[in-house]
């Protein structure tokens, strides 16, 4: 007897080809096997599976179809006959990663439709904004999810993921789904089958240039999500440049958000004021670039249909977001931050955003992960050195390169005219250590590129390490309280 998944329907392969309105597929064998549940991975696979043979970079699913079949997958969803695996049903389709999504909802049945769901992309503020807008319709009534950075193991999982956890949010009740959606899942198609009620647009700089090659090509990827086969309507940050793109050729609605919409502009290290469609916008976070992200947030709320009364008491309310601009107090007499900042551009806006709320000096701890675009790496120096009066270049998560060599090629975009203080130490902890024991009163530590991670990845293993918890251990340290 088939072990069903209770999240799933229960359909024979014809039917579930017919429900999900696949137009170009053919079956090959029975076509009355019954399918309960949809995975990429064969490892997870139990009975009355479709096991979706996916070709990668690295791996091709199809290699992998005897292994899901002798763990109890019903079906085959594949891109060519295999012989080898003749006791199942396949579904034959021209590109099997195009096509999961809409095979996932049906299984599925359908979550999307049953949901509001918010789909927000952009370089940098997708995890603040998704977080802050979660916590402000929660604080009106309406009951909110954010699935992403600080949810899942990938920001935007694979198809059959994100359907499960749509089915699981609509099963418990919410009204509101607020997902990350990255360029990668774009790309790769693992959000066809989701109807976006919004998607937002934050902003766009340089980063994972190492998938997209150009900065053209990274964006068209973002750009795909705002078309109406993803869609209804769209909120776009209209002060970037390629969010004015988006508005200025846009195929579904659009409302805009930009510092011209707002006055008044007060920020600490933790707290953010302004003024907004005629009310007081306050919130318990901090960094001026928070002030962007928070505009993004009321903005979508506004348009979900809270008024601006409802979105100012909501704002009052909001959490602090792990990692993102998180400050640590064990009672020195300066401010340490922790953010995830991990572009030139995200950077180059925490430093700022620390140089505006402190009196004395702003120190900066960061570095580079590895296996990643290394272009970025000197322009992060340089901006490091430009806005921060004591740089401390460190490691980040090497995988599989030096660690000294991506410090060094961080160090090479320092110019040699630069006026900070330059160390490096490969050690991130000691690197820590070595500033806040350099910072003095009024002065600001932040540590970046990390934010909310709880370990550091090298070639052939993991190890904990947990920035805000090493910061405070070693707060309490130097302060001589205990750890």
């Amino acid at each position: 007897m088939m072990a069903a998944q209770s999240d799933c329907k229960t359909l024979t392969v014809q039917e579930l080809c017919a429900e999900t309105n696949a137009s170009e597929y053919v079956i090959s064998g029975d076509s009355n096997r019954l399918v309960s549940g949809i995975t990429m991975d064969s490892r997870s696979v139990v009975e009355g599976d479709l096991f979706c043979c996916v070709r990668g970079a690295n791996f091709d699913g199809h290699a992998f179809a005897v292994t899901a079949v002798e763990g109890g997958a019903s079906a085959l969803l594949v891109e060519r006959y295999l012989s080898e695996v003749e006791n199942v049903s396949q579904i034959i389709v021209a590109n099997v990663r195009e096509v999961i999504g809409r095979y996932a909802k049906t299984l599925y049945g359908d979550p999307s439709t049953k949901l509001r769901v918010v789909g927000i992309t952009g370089t940098n503020g997708k995890t603040t904004t998704a977080s802050l807008l979660s916590s402000i319709l929660n604080a009106a009534g309406v009951t909110s999810q954010a699935l992403g950075t600080l949810t899942n193991e990938r920001t935007t999982p694979e198809a059959p993921i994100l359907q499960k956890q749509l089915a699981q949010a609509a099963e418990n009740d919410m009204q509101v789904v607020i997902m990350e959606v990255t360029s990668h899942a774009i790309d790769q198609s693992r959000i066809n089958g989701i109807q976006f009620e919004i998607a937002v647009f934050t902003n766009i700089s340089r980063d994972h240039l190492d998938y997209h090659e150009t900065q053209e090509a990274y964006f068209a990827a973002k750009a795909a999500l705002f078309r109406q086969d993803h869609a209804i309507r769209a909120v776009v940050n209209t002060d970037d440049t390629r969010g004015r793109l988006l508005f200025d050729a846009a195929t579904i609605p659009m409302a805009t958000f930009s510092l011209d919409d707002i006055a008044g502009i007060k920020t600490t290290a933790s707290s953010i004021e302004f003024e907004w469609e005629g009310v007081g916008i306050a919130a318990p976070i901090g960094g001026r670039f928070n002030v962007m992200n928070l505009l993004a947030a009321c903005t979508v709320a506004r348009e979900l249909g809270l008024t601006p009364k409802e979105i100012a008491r909501a704002t009052t309310q909001v959490q602090s977001v792990p990692g993102r601009f998180e400050r640590v107090d064990a009672g020195q007499d300066f401010t340490v931050v922790v953010d995830f900042a991990h572009t030139p551009e995200g950077l180059a806006e925490v430093l700022q955003a620390g140089r505006a709320v402190c009196a004395g000096r702003v120190h900066v701890v960061f570095g580079c992960g590895g296996d990643r675009d290394s272009g970025k790496r000197p322009l992060m120096g340089g901006v490091a050195a430009q806005y921060s009066d004591n740089v401390m270049v460190t490691s980040d998560n090497p995988r599989s390169e030096d660690p000294l060599d991506i410090i060094k090629q961080i160090l090479e975009g320092i110019p040699a005219s630069a006026t900070c203080i330059v160390n490096s130490n490969s050690d991130r902890r000691a690197a820590i250590s070595d500033t806040l024991q350099s910072a003095h009163v009024g002065d600001i530590v932040i540590v970046a590129g990390k934010g909310h991670e709880t370990t550091q990845e090298f070639a052939h293993h993991r190890e904990e390490f947990d920035d805000v918890a090493v910061v405070r251990e070693l707060l309490n340290l130097h302060i001589g309280k205990p750890a």
